[in-house]
């Protein structure tokens, strides 16, 4: 039995997007599904235009603008004929966001919300009863906060390597932000507990 183990080369772990071009480059939603599908495996302009039913030369643009940044690479390559196919891969299984913009420079691009992606994709699953979620809200001091990030980005790689089967792609969201949801005061002296 082969091993189906995502992606099907080497990568590193994290890798911190320090340039505007890079946060640009992830910020645009063609792109994030394409680092996406090269999470499975890795794949050729032909395979990633397919998967997303874009034109060829649109793919080729993208995959261009993601390897500039430093965010895909040429991970093999084959021979198909007279032409030399080249599987792309990503560079990292996370990517996070690392730059500090300076005085007077424009506004960088935002990474675009994971839930706002997640509330999209997720509404059909919602209307079908296959939705399963949770939503809690706790007061945290920082530190905490930092580690229970750290817990669930190891949740999330463990997530990513699964092997790879059946017919359905589903997705994961995790998160932690602040609310300005309401908090109990502290109790005082004279409160039981």
């Amino acid at each position: 039995m082969a091993d189906n183990t995502p992606p099907d080369y080497e990568l590193a772990d994290r890798l911190a997007l320090t340039t505007p071009a890079q946060v640009r480059a992830i910020s645009n939603p063609l792109r994030t599904s394409v680092l996406g599908l090269l999470h499975e495996r890795a794949a050729t302009v032909t395979e990633l235009a397919t998967a997303v039913g874009r034109p060829k030369s649109t793919m080729a643009h993208h995959v261009k603008v993601l390897a500039d940044a430093g965010l895909v690479r040429v991970v093999r390559t084959r021979r198909v004929r007279a032409v030399e196919e080249r599987f792309y891969g990503r560079t990292a299984r996370m990517f996070h966001v690392a730059v500090e913009r300076g005085a007077g420079e424009p506004d960088l691009p935002g990474d675009f919300n994971d839930f706002e992606v997640a509330a999209q994709e997720s509404a059909a699953a919602f209307r079908d009863g296959k939705l399963w979620g949770f939503i809690r809200h706790a007061r945290l001091p920082e530190d905490r906060v930092g580690e229970f990030w750290e817990r669930m980005a190891a949740l999330v790689r463990e997530f990513d390597e699964l092997p790879r089967s059946g017919d359905t792609v589903y997705g994961f969201a995790v998160g932690v932000y602040p609310t300005d949801g309401p908090s109990l005061p502290e109790p005082s002296a004279a409160t039981p507990g």
